[in-house]
């Protein structure tokens, strides 16, 4: 019976998963959800605007937020988290991302509900709308013609506006929380894994966390379309639509649910190891000295600090600085850590702001544009980054084999990137602001005008109607209409002295829908946009690699860490905040806060919103590719270096073991001697 369980028992724990099989399922998990939760926040980023009236390098600075977090940290999780229970670390993270995740969605709960300008308004049992051209005495009308700033309503609660503090204190919190993920995470799976599946694992691991964005966009492509109040107000009073530059989604919603999913990914970790052991050789037979110079010390051999030595806390903090120095003074890290800064600036950039980008000079819904970046160019980025692993396990690339891939690749990429710049289109037709209501005032674009001189507008409002012509006009008073019929969205205004249309002076809420070469041109755009996306992402796990084998098996986990804080530091903050305060640059229309300043902008001009948007993108990329001309030469210096002081060691390490066996022949022949003379003897003493 004992040896039945016994037998029952082996085959068991055959069929079970195995703990480093347990480990990369629950990483990928973690992976996934630290990408969705942060996927869904750049998909958030036009409705954060409009909801808390703010500008786009505002916006910068709350998504920057997130590598101040990461900056706090980082350096010392990975130094000293490598040397303790790296597992539990990761769960202890993904918890504190989830909490911030909850954080983010809390103002909404805070501040009231949300109000735009609209003259369009939900009447209830009668059939009388007020005039959208208010006509007064001129006791009403002030110095600059326009109606007299009258303070709303409820201004003394303008203070809740500033609620957006609390999205980037979450965002914070975040970052924290993510910081183990990585570093730790990685690391873990080089001690356990083979060499031959090291870049295998990592290639799953980081297109599991590019998967993650896809349902990060598509959950924000599918909040975009539900009203920020819905449950609160009721449907038929909005008077806009998820087109409008107005329109504000259920951004807090997708927040609820991707910190659900994080908080689910931390269980897995608790039930870990600290260390796993490996299976199978760690370092092939035969190596080549290149092989033997970059994995040499391997952490089989020789650990600095072994899973099971509880070194004292002051003995680690001690060996820091010396360490760090040791890990800075590598010069193909150093190159490898500027060109990755660089490329980061222009990639952290430009994802950020692609979906605004899509909004604006295409002229698509919020919601379109999530979806689009969801389903056609993430996974582009997933394919492309699994098959970069693929390849470099079938081609067996080394260090420069790898550096040359990821070179090329990007250099692709960016040579198809400068097709982007023909793909242009018109600015929209707006009265007043990209075009002229008057032909004596077309430098200045004025929206005031003689045919709307008798009503008494505001030039700050926005609240765009289309006339019959085909042009937006900013107001409803600006298109000098006199009545309005209907509620809702289906208000329709007449008598509109600007429109001026053989006798069809009707407007209706809402911009004109443009057709033109717009629209032939997106597809365009899209299937440029995913092939760039692969070529790119191709290389991205071979360069990934190139860092890991660059450096001794002791320093990957603070060189990891240390590239992790660098790259968000100088990149991961400061990119979406310059690269939104230069898009702030080409706004034509603000938006204005109820109680004065400046809020969101309404219309951009989209000829200099492309110039500013890829030429920043492209010339930020120049630059990284003129940085890596001394990296390949420093890298081929060294890995000839390597590989001559790798022969003279093996030469002197062959001429001891020379040695070691004369001296091993030697002994076993003095052996042999002695026994034959023994036996001799014996035998003399048997005939006797």
């Amino acid at each position: 019976c004992i040896r039945n369980i016994k037998s029952k028992n082996k085959d068991f724990l055959k069929h079970m998963p195995s703990r480093d099989t347990m480990f990369l399922v629950a990483l990928s998990f973690a992976y996934f959800a630290k990408a969705l939760s942060g996927s869904y926040m750049k998909s958030t980023i036009t409705q954060l605007e409009r909801r808390f009236d703010i500008p786009s390098y505002l916006i910068g600075v709350i998504d920057g937020s997130f590598e101040i977090g990461n900056l706090l940290v980082i350096a010392f999780v990975s130094y000293f988290g490598a040397k303790l229970h790296r597992p539990k670390i990761i769960a202890v993270g993904c918890i504190l991302m989830s909490i911030g995740t909850f954080i983010i969605a809390l103002p909404h709960f805070i501040i009231g509900r949300y109000e735009y300008e609209t003259s369009v308004r939900w009447v209830v049992n009668s059939t009388l709308n007020p005039s959208p051209c208010p006509v007064g005495s001129p006791a009403d009308q002030t110095q600059a013609g326009k109606l007299p700033q009258v303070p709303a309503t409820g201004c003394e609660s303008e203070s809740n506006l500033s609620m957006w503090i609390y999205v980037l204190l979450g965002n914070v919190l975040r970052g924290i929380g993510e910081t183990p993920v990585q570093p730790l995470g990685i690391s873990y799976i080089d001690d356990f894994a083979t060499e031959e599946n090291a870049a295998l694992y990592v290639g799953c691991v980081q297109t599991i966390s590019v998967v993650g964005p896809v349902f990060g966009y598509l959950l924000g492509s599918l909040c975009a379309k539900i009203y920020v109040d819905i449950g609160f107000v009721k449907m038929e009073t909005i008077t806009i639509t998820p087109a409008d530059a107005r329109w504000v989604g259920a951004w807090w919603l997708g927040y609820l649910i991707a910190g659900v999913i994080t908080l689910l990914s931390a269980i897995p970790f608790w039930f870990l190891p600290r260390s796993i052991p490996i299976s199978g050789p760690r370092v092939p037979e035969k190596c080549t000295p290149e092989q033997t110079s970059f994995i040499k010390e391997s952490p089989l051999l020789k650990h600095k600090y072994p899973a099971d030595d509880h070194t004292s806390f002051i003995e680690m903090a001690k060996d820091f600085f010396p360490t760090l120095r040791t890990l800075l003074a590598h010069p193909v890290y150093l190159i490898y850590l500027c060109v990755t800064i660089i490329q980061l600036n222009s990639l952290i950039g430009m994802v950020t702001y692609k979906p605004k980008y899509i909004e604006q000079h295409f002229r698509q819904s919020a919601s379109k544009a999530n979806f689009l970046m969801g389903v056609i160019n993430i996974p582009a980025v997933a394919l492309g980054m699994f098959s970069g692993g693929l390849l470099m396990k079938r081609l067996k690339l080394n260090i420069m084999g790898a550096a040359r891939f990821a070179f090329g690749t990007s250099l692709i990429g960016y040579i198809l990137s400068l097709f982007f710049f023909a793909m242009s289109c018109e600015n929209a037709k707006v009265a007043g602001v990209t075009l002229s209501l008057d032909a004596i005032s077309y430098d200045k674009h004025s929206v005031f005008t003689a045919c709307n001189s008798d009503c008494f507008c505001s030039s700050s409002d926005w609240d765009p109607v289309c006339g019959e012509n085909g042009i937006t006009y900013v107001s409803p008073c600006l298109a000098g209409c006199t009545t309005s019929a209907g509620s809702g969205k289906n208000t329709v205004f007449s008598n509109c002295s600007c429109v001026g249309v053989a006798g069809n002076f009707t407007a209706s809420t809402g911009q004109c829908p443009q057709k033109d070469d717009c629209d032939r041109m997106f597809p365009y755009f899209l299937a440029l946009s995913v092939i760039t996306s692969f070529i790119i992402s191709l290389g991205g796990t071979p360069g990934y690699m190139l860092l890991i084998r660059c450096i001794k098996p002791q320093l990957k986990s603070l060189a990891l860490g240390f590239h992790a804080l660098a790259t968000r530091t100088l990149a991961g903050i400061p990119a979406p905040i310059y690269f939104g305060a230069i898009i702030d640059t080409t706004c034509l229309k603000w938006g204005q806060k109820r109680c004065g300043g400046i809020g969101a902008c309404r219309i951009y001009n989209t000829t200099a919103y492309r110039i500013a948007y890829l030429g920043l993108t492209l010339s930020l990329r120049t630059i990284s590719f003129i940085i890596c001309i001394p990296g390949f030469i420093l890298l081929s210096r060294q890995l000839k270096k390597e590989e001559r002081s790798g022969i003279h060691g093996a030469l002197t390490n062959g001429g001891t073991e020379l040695e070691a066996l004369r001296k091993e022949e030697f002994v076993i022949s003095n052996s042999e001697q002695t026994q034959h003379t023994s036996d001799n003897s014996t035998d003399r003493q048997t005939r006797l």
